[in-house]
């Protein structure tokens, strides 16, 4: 039996497995993976890869460069305080149960 190249071995491994198995050329390793993209951004990614005369791999990291360079500058999101009444005085709901608040909130309203 022919032992099998590391290559090979490598190739089988993440076959089997669904392993990423990094390929070195050279001083750089890549990664072979899979992307799920949007058919109409895929189609246009591969035209403008053909108009460049760049392989569609060289646009994909350009790309992720790109957006993992850029700053990250954006704040996070807060709701305005739009609190009516004094947030002090007493709660003027708290006396009534849950039976009493559904019979003033649906009082118009037939029950089922």
């Amino acid at each position: 039996m022919q032992a099998l190249s590391r290559m090979e071995r490598d190739r089988d491994v993440s076959r089997l497995y669904g392993l990423p198995i990094p390929s070195h050329t050279g001083t750089m390793a890549h990664m072979k993976t899979t992307l799920d993209i949007h058919d109409e951004l895929l189609l246009r990614a591969k035209r403008h890869a053909k108009q460049t005369g760049r392989p569609l791999r060289a646009l994909v990291e350009d790309g992720l460069r790109q957006v993992l360079s850029a700053k990250t500058n954006r704040h996070r999101y807060r709701l305005p305080d739009l609190s009516v009444g004094n947030p002090d005085d007493s709660d003027p709901l708290e006396s009534y149960s849950w039976q009493d608040l559904r019979e003033l909130i649906y009082d118009d309203r037939e029950t089922p």
